[in-house]
């Protein structure tokens, strides 16, 4: 089924959905998507579109912009930093008023950068490397940061786990790295031990020796702050070693392809998610019984439900500006507080970062079991 939505994605490119309300009369404002829609962690940014184009077609059925319907402009960065920055390029000479994406952080910061100096606005989705809004005042995310991840991860390991010491095995990106080191300095701080601290390098596919290395240590918890690709090769490896321990991650690990490739060597792994279909949040309910609905019962992971929340949170800024311009539109963005989002409540600080909490959820088949909202202290 996922195949065939790329291929309508694809084909269809900025086709937004029809108002049935006198839509030729509606004045059309350009929303540029540019997302990673092919390449290894392509789930990522298909489902980020999927949130963004329901919340832009409830947008529309509800007339929230009232005499205006966005048209979106969407581009496939294939994962390819080159070609985010070819596609922001593109996006701004077609007259966009803002733009969405990306998901990978490091595409998000070249790609803000040129947005920065175009003056156009940029909402990140899912982008949490803390770099990302450093770039100037036109950035925006609805996602929390690396750093905040790390953070709570530790207290949650600490505290409600119990663990005092815990194993590291991180990718070599700066997503898994900064996670990682907030995560080391946080659950030290607490009083608690890392007894090993291991790298690897993102497209490995053999783990064995490193997790024979790591299984010598004594540990109560194995922290893993990669991406689903990885993370599951090796939660399988470390099943297959005999490794018995509680595994941790990042909002990385969310995606349907983590227990298709681990299947239950993953159960009982506990990850930080910014979306939990199992919240007791009304919000939540009422976004999986939308987004059901439109996708033929597919259920929403979190990326479809920040796709939705920065989606939203736009439509919600250019329904409190006088007329839709670039400037107003990043001035109104700024000022967002207490936005009631699938994902939270969202208030945007000082540097374009939401105020939000965390959601930990655990891993049972192809459930993640909502566990708590944690705010980091």
């Amino acid at each position: 089924m996922r195949v065939l939505v790329l291929a309508i994605i694809l084909f269809l490119g900025a086709c937004t959905c029809q108002d049935k309300h006198n839509i030729s009369q509606l004045k059309e404002i350009y929303v540029g998507e540019y997302l990673s829609l092919t390449g290894s962690e392509s789930t990522f940014g298909i489902n980020t579109h999927w949130g963004i184009k329901l919340a832009l077609k409830e947008a529309e059925e509800k007339n929230l912009l009232k005499g205006y319907r966005i048209k979106l402009i969407t581009i496939d960065t294939e994962g390819d930093l080159a070609k985010a920055k070819k596609a922001v390029r593109k996006l701004i000479s077609k007259n966009v008023i803002a733009l969405l994406g990306e998901i990978h952080s490091n595409l998000s910061v070249e790609g803000g950068k040129i947005a920065q100096e175009k003056k156009i606005p940029m909402i990140s989705p899912g982008s949490t490397n803390p770099s990302v809004t450093d770039v100037g005042d036109y950035v925006f995310r609805v996602c929390y940061t690396d750093t905040f991840q790390g953070i709570v991860m530790a207290q949650f390991a600490h505290e409600e786990l119990k663990a005092k010491r815990v194993a590291l095995l991180r990718d070599q990106t700066k997503y898994s790295i900064g996670l990682a080191d907030s995560f080391v300095t946080k659950f030290k701080s607490l009083g608690g031990k890392i007894v090993a601290d291991f790298t690897y390098k993102s497209g490995e596919l053999d783990f064995k020796e490193i997790l024979l290395k790591i299984k010598k240590a004594h540990f109560d918890a194995l922290f893993l702050p990669g991406y689903y690709t990885e993370v599951a090769l090796i939660a399988r490896q470390a099943k297959q070693l005999g490794i018995r321990t509680k595994l941790l991650g990042g909002d990385g690990w969310d995606s349907p392809q983590l227990y298709e490739i681990a299947e239950d060597a993953i159960n009982g792994g506990f990850f930080l998610n910014h979306f939990a279909i199992e919240s007791p949040d009304k919000r939540t309910k009422d976004f999986l019984e939308k987004y059901q609905k439109e996708y033929g019962g597919e259920i929403p992971d979190a990326n479809a439900a920040l796709g939705y929340d920065a989606a939203m949170l736009l439509v919600d800024a250019l329904s409190k500006i006088s007329e839709p311009t670039p400037e107003l539109l990043r001035n109104q963005i700024a000022k967002t507080k207490n936005f009631p989002g699938v994902t939270g409540d969202i208030t945007l600080n000082s540097n374009g970062d939401p105020i939000k909490g965390a959601i930990v959820v655990r891993v049972e088949g192809r459930v993640n079991r909502y566990v708590s909202t944690i705010s980091a202290k």
